[in-house]
């Protein structure tokens, strides 16, 4: 089994991440957990780059994949920050992603960063990737139709300064894929960005295809500026 995480995506790493491979995790028959990252920032009008190690605990063992995070400028925009509400016969799925929401606040009031706020857009993106990968098991930061994360989220309506994905599968629980990402240093490392303000999570069968998709919304150009 194949892991894999890096700044332009499992499967499409960029021949500027010097730390990535080339992997696009595989459409395997057995199920195993897997989790994988992705970040973007868009700051300063700059590219960033910098690396992180992104650790995937499987059944059989620990996966280790090189990963890196890169920085682009240009934001695209706001999204609006307020609770979602989810059909009665969908409660499960709900409850399972509130408390994914109050685990990832819990770690991030512990590191010193303000809690995110759940995003209907956000989660709009994380629950369809989640849908797409079930549909095809495939786990991948790039969805069928080719997209990547950033597109995916811009799709459904946010405009983002910054973005941060994690993805897994096979996690039956809450607790248990927030523990794998946790003991990640590349998913954790989404999970503990104090820049991510809002969030969104995606879970869809079968498999247990998890999404968290993190935005920060791109701030109003001053009155006045060109």
């Amino acid at each position: 089994m194949r892991a894999s995480s890096c700044a332009t995506g499992a499967g499409r790493s960029d021949a500027r991440c010097p730390h990535s491979h080339r992997l696009r995790p595989s459409r395997a028959h057995r199920r195993v957990p897997r989790p994988s990252s992705e970040v973007r920032l868009r700051k300063h009008g700059r590219k960033i780059r910098h690396g992180t190690a992104a650790v995937a605990a499987v059944a059989l063992g620990a996966l280790a994949i090189p990963s890196a995070a890169m920085a682009y400028p240009e934001g695209r925009g706001p999204g609006s920050a307020v609770p979602v509400s989810a059909p009665h016969a969908a409660a499960p799925v709900s409850m399972a992603v509130a408390h994914v929401v109050v685990l990832v606040n819990r770690a991030r009031d512990r590191a010193g960063c303000s809690p995110v706020t759940l995003n209907t857009k956000l989660s709009k993106a994380a629950r369809r990737h989640s849908a797409d990968m079930a549909r095809h098991r495939n786990m991948s930061h790039w969805g069928s139709d080719g997209s990547g994360p950033g597109r995916r989220i811009a799709r459904a309506g946010f405009d983002w300064s910054a973005y941060g994905e994690n993805v897994a599968y096979g996690y039956s629980t809450s607790a248990a894929v927030m523990a794998a990402w946790m003991s990640s240093p590349g998913h954790r490392h989404n999970i503990l960005t104090c820049e991510f303000r809002e969030i969104g999570v995606g879970l869809a069968q079968p498999g247990s295809y998890w999404t968290q998709d993190f935005g920060t919304a791109r701030r109003p150009a001053p009155r006045g500026a060109l």
